[in-house]
């Protein structure tokens, strides 16, 4: 009897310890994405018509896929006349696997930018600087000749 309750209480243990190390996700915050940009925005010292937003079918033409995406909040960004590099989208996926599909829609922008597209060596080197980061189900493509460490870490200061 002694024998069967200690194996009973074995199994137990070996339950609860297997428990105990189950992958616990790491919450990430809610953070305010307009926010966000306000501050990369100031950062930058440009002017609240600066930078306009990106919808409709300039919105599809640089992120052919993305508008299709179900988002909690969403922010496009660029100017609407510059030859300097400055775009940014924010986004809140509603799922991790939305998020990544993102990523893959965001990271081919910067690599048709980088590869020519951009068709200016300074700007198409700005855009092989550019970054796409995902936290959780946030995404940011950040693409930025003068600002782009600052506002990289604006956006990842969120998640700190």
């Amino acid at each position: 009897m002694k024998r069967i309750l200690t194996i009973v209480m074995t199994c137990v243990m070996m339950v609860g310890l297997l428990a105990a190390c189950g992958g616990k996700k790491e919450r990430v915050p809610d953070v305010d994405l307009t926010a966000c940009f306000d501050q990369m925005r100031q950062d930058a010292g440009f002017d609240e018509f600066y930078m306009t937003d990106l919808e409709g079918e300039m919105l599809d033409s640089y992120y052919p896929g993305l508008s299709e995406i179900p988002t909690k909040q969403f922010l496009a960004k660029a100017p609407m006349m510059s030859g300097v590099v400055n775009e940014v989208v924010l986004m809140q996926c509603e799922n991790e696997d939305d998020a990544a599909k993102a990523v893959t829609i965001l990271q081919q922008r910067i690599t048709d930018q980088a590869e020519g597209g951009a068709w200016y060596p300074e700007s198409m080197e700005a855009w092989s600087r550019g970054q796409v980061i995902q936290n959780g189900t946030y995404v940011a493509m950040i693409a930025s000749a003068e600002f782009q460490s600052t506002w990289a870490d604006d956006f990842n200061a969120l998640f700190a």
